[in-house]
């Protein structure tokens, strides 16, 4: 299953390139006429055009996006150690993961191995965008947010159905706090339905808790 999910990504990942390449192309055809280049689009920030202001990624951060197999660690650094308590909390629902600190660290990890950790990030980056107030903040932040997680050309896009993608890129208009909402829930029910189960039922997850369980209790 692992293996051709890899495969799959990294299928997607050839077609993206490939666009890249284009992209590439017409940037310089764009250097070497003036008149194009200032025909050029500044603000095209979905990917319906081959702007040439588009942010084309490195080979090397795609490759590096592949090959990169973090091991799962039961020691959870990115946050406190969680109490048995909590990490058996886990398996009741997978909201009870996403609100704990230490249960969205521990997923994080493990979704790396399956290489889908952009899906975490994803989210994460929503939550931090709907705490925003500033109007330019908001603005920078929903265009990172975008040129990370939505475009086509990004190695960390995530999967999202062509509705969503169509409501994005009218929201994008107007770009607000909420521009991704609909968004980040289809990733939160995709990560609930598609690796919240293989977590739960992971030797990660089975380690975890049986290396919490034999913690000897603090003083």
């Amino acid at each position: 299953m692992g293996s051709e999910r890899l495969e799959m990504r990294k299928r997607q990942m050839q077609v993206h390139q490939e666009a890249a390449a284009s992209v590439l192309q017409a940037r310089h055809r764009m250097g070497n006429n003036p008149t194009n280049a200032s025909n050029a689009c500044c603000f095209c920030w979905c990917c319906c055009c081959s702007c040439s202001c588009l942010t084309v990624r490195s080979e090397d951060e795609t490759i590096q996006r592949f090959e990169r197999r973090t091991d799962a660690t039961n020691n959870c650094e990115e946050s406190p150690k969680p109490t048995p308590e909590d990490a058996r909390s886990w398996s009741v629902s997978f909201e009870k993961l996403m609100k704990s600190a230490s249960g969205r660290s521990c997923f994080r990890q493990y979704l790396r191995t399956e290489f889908s950790e952009e899906n975490m990030m994803f989210w994460l980056a929503c939550e931090e965008l709907k705490k925003e107030t500033n109007k330019t903040v908001v603005e920078e932040k929903v265009r990172q947010i975008y040129e990370d997680f939505i475009s086509i050309l990004s190695p960390k896009e995530v999967s999202l159905d062509s509705r969503v993608r169509d409501v994005i890129n009218r929201n994008m208009l107007e770009p607000t706090s909420h521009t991704f909402d609909d968004a980040q829930q289809q990733i939160y029910t995709l990560m609930q339905r598609d690796s919240y189960p293989r977590f739960i039922n992971s030797t990660e997850y089975t380690d975890l808790l049986k290396s919490l369980e034999e913690m000897p209790p603090e003083p």
